[in-house]
C-alpha cells in the first residue's frame, strides 16, 4: 500500500513529504563528466572526520573519471538542525543520494517512501556477514532500507570497590544476570552519603526509550506490537506498568537521580550505571584510577527475557538518487569489510560485520567481549514503526512524568493513545 506522507513536523524527527512528485531533481554530473554522489551525515568526533576525508579521497582516486563522492557533514549540536535540513530537502525534492539516519527512524523514512529498499545492493555473502541485530533495525515491511557500520549495546557498569566492600555478588554469565529484585537490593545497599546506587538515565530524550525499553521486553511485552501498529496493550500493559513502577521505585527511594550529575558513575557518585558500549573507551582512557567492571543487563524476576539494546546510525538511499549504479558502488565501498572495521575502530563501537571481529580481537576479551556477546545473543533493536518519533517522545515524557509523581498507568495510557492516533491517522490500512 502506498503510505500517506506525514503532515506535521514530529517531536523528535521532522519528516514531511508535502510535494513528493513536484519539482525537478538537480542534475548530478560535474564538469569532468563524473556522476556526483553526495552523502549527508552528522558531524562526529575528529577520528571519524579524518576517516571520512581519507576514505573519500581513496574512493575518488579509484573512480576518477566515473564517480565523484562528496560528503556534507551537518552539525547536530543545536536541537534538530540535521532533521530540519532533511525536512527542507524533502519538501524541495533535493535530498542527497545517501542519507544517514538514526536506527529507529529507518521505518519512518521507508514508510513515507523517502528512502529506497537496498536488498540488492549487496551480495548474499555480504548480508550474511552483517549482524542480525543491525539487519533487524534496518528492515521495514520485509525489506532492508539501510546499512550501518557500527552497533551499540548497554550493560550494567559497576564500581568494583563499592560492590566488594558491600559484599554484593557480581554476575559472571548472562544466565546469572541480576534479576530486578537483585538490582534493586544492590542499589538500596549501595546508596549512602553522596553516592546513589545506580544511574538509569542516559538522557531525557532518546536515551530513555533506547535503554529502558528493555525492561518492557524482559517482562514479556514491548512498547508497541511487533508490526508497529498498536501501542495500546503493550506500553501500558500490566507488564509495562510493572516495569515503569519498578524503575520509578529506584527514583522515589533515592537509589537513582532523575537529574544525574555529569559523569555520575565515572566520578564515583553512582555505584552502578546502565551505560553504553562506548563508555569502555572513555573509562579506560580518562578514568584510569577507577576500579570498574561491567556485567549483563538486569532481567525481570521469575524467568524474565534476557535482552539488551542495540542500534546505531545507518546509511539509506533516498528517492532523489539518480545514478543508482554509482550509489551502489559507493555503498559497497563504504560498508566493505575493511571500511566497516576501520570505522568501528575509529569510533570505538562494535562493528556490524561478523568478519570485523577477526581483526578487532579486543572484542574477544573482557570487557568488550560482553557487549559482543549481548549483540549476538540478546540484542533487541528499538521498535520498527513509522510512528516511532511519536512513540519515542511520548514514552520519554511518560517516564519523566512518572518519575515526578504521575500515576504510571495514566502516563502510559496517554503515551499509547498518542502513538496509536498517529499510526491510525497516517499509516493504517
Amino acid at each position: 500500500m502506498k503510505r500517506k506522507v506525514m503532515a506535521a513536523v514530529l517531536a523528535v524527527m521532522a519528516v514531511s513529504g508535502l510535494c513528493a512528485g513536484c519539482g525537478q531533481t538537480k542534475e548530478r554530473v560535474n564538469e569532468a563528466g563524473e556522476s556526483v554522489i553526495t552523502v549527508w551525515s552528522p558531524t562526529d568526533e575528529p577520528a571519524i572526520e579524518e576517516w571520512w576525508v581519507e576514505k573519500i579521497e581513496q574512493f575518488n582516486e579509484e573512480h576518477k573519471g566515473s564517480i565523484h563522492l562528496q560528503r556534507e557533514a551537518i552539525v547536530r549540536a543545536d536541537s534538530y538542525a540535521y532533521e530540519d535540513k532533511i525536512n527542507a530537502a524533502i519538501t524541495s525534492n533535493d535530498l542527497p543520494d545517501i542519507l544517514f539516519v538514526d536506527g529507529p527512524t529507518v521505518s519512518v523514512y521507508a514508510a513515507n517512501e523517502i528512502t529506497l529498499p537496498i536488498d540488492d545492493f549487496f551480495t548474499q555473502d555480504d548480508w550474511d556477514d552483517f549482524l542480525d541485530s543491525s539487519k533487524q533495525q534496518n528492515t521495514y515491511d520485509g525489506k532492508i532500507y539501510a546499512v550501518g557500520a557500527t552497533e551499540s549495546s548497554v550493560a550494567l557498569y559497576y564500581n568494583a570497590d563499592m560492590l566488594h566492600e558491600a559484599g554484593i555478588r557480581i554476575p559472571t554469565s548472562k544466565e546469572d544476570a541480576w534479576t530486578w529484585s537483585e538490582f534493586y537490593d544492590a542499589a538500596k545497599k549501595l546508596t549512602k552519603d553522596d553516592v546513589v546506587g545506580t544511574n538509569i538515565i542516559m538522557d531525557k530524550g532518546e536515551g530513555l526509550p533506547y535503554v529502558l525499553e528493555q525492561f518492557w521486553i524482559s517482562n514479556g511485552t514491548d512498547l508497541i506490537s511487533a508490526d508497529g501498529s498498536q501501542a495500546d496493550g503493550y506500553i501500558n500493559s500490566p507488564e509495562g506498568v510493572e516495569a515503569a513502577e519498578f524503575l520509578n521505585s529506584l527514583i522515589q527511594e533515592g537509589c537513582a537521580n532523575i537529574d544525574p550529575i555529569q559523569k555520575e558513575f565515572h566520578n564515583g557518585r553512582a555505584a552502578t550505571m546502565l551505560g553504553g558500549s562506548w563508555e569502555v573507551a572513555t573509562l579506560e582512557n580518562d578514568y584510569p584510577d577507577l576500579n570498574w567492571g561491567v556485567t549483563y543487563f538486569p532481567i525481570a524476576d521469575d524467568g524474565g527475557v534476557l535482552t539488551s539494546p542495540t542500534g546505531d546510525w545507518s546509511a539509506s538511499v533516498t528517492k532523489n538518487a539518480q545514478d543508482l549504479d554509482a550509489v551502489k558502488e559507493v555503498m559497497n565501498f563504504l560498508f566493505s569489510k575493511d571500511n566497516v572495521t576501520t570505522y568501528a575502530q575509529a569510533i570505538s563501537k562494535p562493528p556490524t560485520r561478523a568478519s570485523s571481529y577477526d581483526v578487532l580481537t579486543e572484542y574477544n576479551e573482557y570487557p568488550r567481549s560482553l557487549f559482543k556477546e549481548q549483540l549476538m545473543e540478546t540484542g533487541h533493536p528499538r521498535p520498527r514503526t513509522p510512528s516511532y518519533s511519536v512513540l519515542s517522545a511520548e514514552f520519554s515524557e511518560a517516564m519523566l512524568n512518572i518519575f515526578t509523581g504521575v500515576d504510571a498507568k495514566e502516563a502510559l495510557d496517554a503515551a499509547a493513545a498518542a502513538t496509536d492516533k498517529d499510526y491510525n491517522k497516517y499509516y493504517a490500512e
